[in-house]
């Protein structure tokens, strides 16, 4: 798969997480490919750290609006409903428990649920934004993020980055499969059918276990 097939795949294999009536926050990057692949007849509400709830799909080239952002920048569009607000009022709903589903990206996750997905020492950063507070405010934290970076395993043992959060990722989903953290470890329950299980265990640093009802991707 290229680079756009990978993102493709694995924002498609997030949306099927989502239930309807959910409110979602989806981080910058590849969780905003979500809203493109929502299953039929699944409705959920989805929030911008920047202040907005009811956020649409990618607009169509040529019909983007310089006034409706997501959090990273990216243009979006807005559903029926939708409500825009300032910062205190968007934290307000995160912290205060409303937000079920946060789905972001990760530079490294390891097998106690640790997540570093802001900085690399050394290299400037525009800071850490709302990703601590979308870690431990979420009912569940999914990360949709490619397995690897340049070759080299993400998910790990042990973070080796500064982390976000410690202890509150629950799923990870990448271009090789679905896994759970648990208090055992990380469970893999679904498998991409192009790899084999060797294939995906030789690219991650962190022990698999391997669910004994493995299933297939399929959508």
């Amino acid at each position: 798969m290229d680079k756009n097939e990978i993102r493709n795949f694995i924002a498609r294999r997030a949306a099927m997480e989502l239930k309807d009536g959910d409110v979602v926050n989806l981080g910058i990057g590849l969780p905003t490919a979500i809203p493109n692949f929502l299953p039929k007849g699944v409705n959920v509400v989805l929030q911008s750290e920047n202040g907005l709830i009811g956020m649409g799909p990618t607009p169509e080239e040529g019909k983007e609006n310089p006034w409706y952002v997501n959090a990273g920048g990216g243009y979006i569009t807005t559903a029926e409903g939708a409500s825009s607000f300032d910062s205190a009022m968007s934290f307000s709903i995160i912290r205060g428990g409303h937000v079920d589903v946060s789905i972001l990206g990760a530079m490294q996750v390891d097998e106690q649920g640790d997540l570093a997905n802001w900085m690399i020492p050394g290299k400037k950063t525009p800071g850490m934004g709302g990703a601590m507070d979308l870690l431990v405010g979420a009912r569940k934290v999914i990360l949709a993020m490619e397995h690897t970076a340049k070759g080299s395993p993400k998910i790990l043992k042990k973070c080796t980055l500064p982390l976000t959060a410690k202890g509150q990722v629950n799923m990870i989903i990448t271009e090789m499969g679905v896994m759970e953290i648990t208090p055992k470890g990380i469970v893999l329950k679904e498998i991409n059918p192009e790899f084999t299980v060797e294939q995906v265990q030789a690219a991650t640093e962190a022990e698999l276990i391997i669910d004994e009802n493995l299933k297939k991707i399929e959508w």
